[in-house]
């Protein structure tokens, strides 16, 4: 469907509505493989070139170039256009969520349950949640923003200024925010990850977007091919799924309330970015069609990103890792109770 010319999905999609049913599912599958078959996994974690796991490289295109394809950067054109709404976004995004995400692992991790993990693993799990803060929503943005009746053209233009700050600026934030934790950062992968999981995907998409609207295509088109080539997206994050448990189902069978751990920074944060955007909105009095997904795209994170860069950084079995998965399955309920909130708020702000 098409809202103010814009193409926009009609709504959550049955796969994105239990997404985190799907993760939980192959989290087992994954957990039970790894158990059964040490031997084979072992064999797939072995194929990998300047520490890229081609298997693991291969899924995460799947997943990440649809959602490039959706990134339309003429929309940039808009970027003076109601500036409050995309003030709020940056700075959220940029300047607030990764450090504040940082600051929970090291609370959680080091302070919390430092008696319940040993240090080393606790480095680990907080990189991992470095990596989710710094790696802000792309694609699922546009459904949060539908559920909300947010304003598709002013979406569109935040994803594409978060997708460019994402370019420059993931890798230094990431780089600092480890280094302030200790992390030995290993520049050279760090900056191949963001070349091969941001940079390439994105010029991927931008080539697939101008085929399709160089040979008359519009919006409509570009959401037809986007939605046709989808299930590939989930499958293959699926497919990731299975295979990150599978290389770490004998932590998970020995210590399950990990998952646990990780989730509860994860939850305060998420619960936390949302409530700061969206009360900053109201107080500068942004009308809600642009208030809810400014709010919502803050909260949520670009769970593909983390993921790969987690693997390229400390290794398919590492916590890291582990980490940014258990990311991707408690986001789907948690944005979707934020979005239910929002719907309720509604009338707390002005029209637009």
């Amino acid at each position: 469907m098409t809202q103010d010319g814009v193409a926009v999905p009609a709504g959550i999609g049955f796969f994105e509505k239990w997404l985190s049913v799907w993760v939980a599912l192959c989290i087992a599958v994954g957990v039970a493989l790894g158990s059964v078959l040490p031997g084979l996994f072992g064999a797939l974690a072995a194929v990998e070139v300047a520490n890229v796991n081609l298997i693991v490289a291969v899924l995460i295109w799947a997943m990440v170039y649809p959602m490039m394809v959706s990134v339309d950067f003429s929309s940039l054109g808009h970027i003076a256009d109601k500036p409050k709404g995309l003030v709020v976004t940056v700075v959220v995004n940029w300047l607030v969520k990764p450090f504040s995400m940082a600051a929970l692992g090291v609370l959680f991790f080091e302070v919390v349950f430092a008696d319940l993990i040993s240090p080393a693993d606790a480095q680990q799990y907080i990189a991992g949640l470095i990596l989710l803060g710094a790696a802000p929503c792309t694609a699922m943005v546009f459904v949060w923003s539908q559920l909300t009746r947010g304003d598709p053209n002013y979406t569109l233009v935040q994803v594409s200024v978060n997708d460019v700050i994402m370019v420059f600026a993931f890798a230094p934030i990431v780089a600092f925010l480890l280094g302030v934790t200790d992390i030995e950062v290993p520049w050279e992968t760090l900056l191949l990850s963001v070349g091969l999981y941001v940079i390439i995907p994105l010029a991927a998409g931008a080539a697939t977007r101008w085929r399709l609207t160089a040979r008359g295509g519009d919006e409509v088109t570009v959401a037809r091919f986007t939605g046709a080539i989808k299930p590939i997206s989930v499958l293959g994050l699926l497919a990731t799924v299975v295979l990150l448990f599978g290389f770490q189902g004998q932590v998970i069978l020995e210590r399950p309330a990990v998952i646990a751990m990780i989730a509860v920074p994860l939850l305060v944060q998420s619960y936390g970015i949302f409530f700061i955007a969206y009360a900053a909105a109201w107080a500068w009095r942004i009308p809600f069609n642009i208030a809810a997904p400014c709010a919502l795209i803050g909260t949520s994170n670009f769970f593909e990103l983390a993921v790969a860069v987690a693997i390229s950084l400390f290794g398919l079995q590492s916590g890291a890792a582990l980490a940014t998965v258990v990311g991707v399955l408690v986001e789907v309920p948690v944005m979707l109770s934020l979005v239910a909130f929002a719907n309720r708020t509604r009338g707390a702000f002005r029209s637009a």
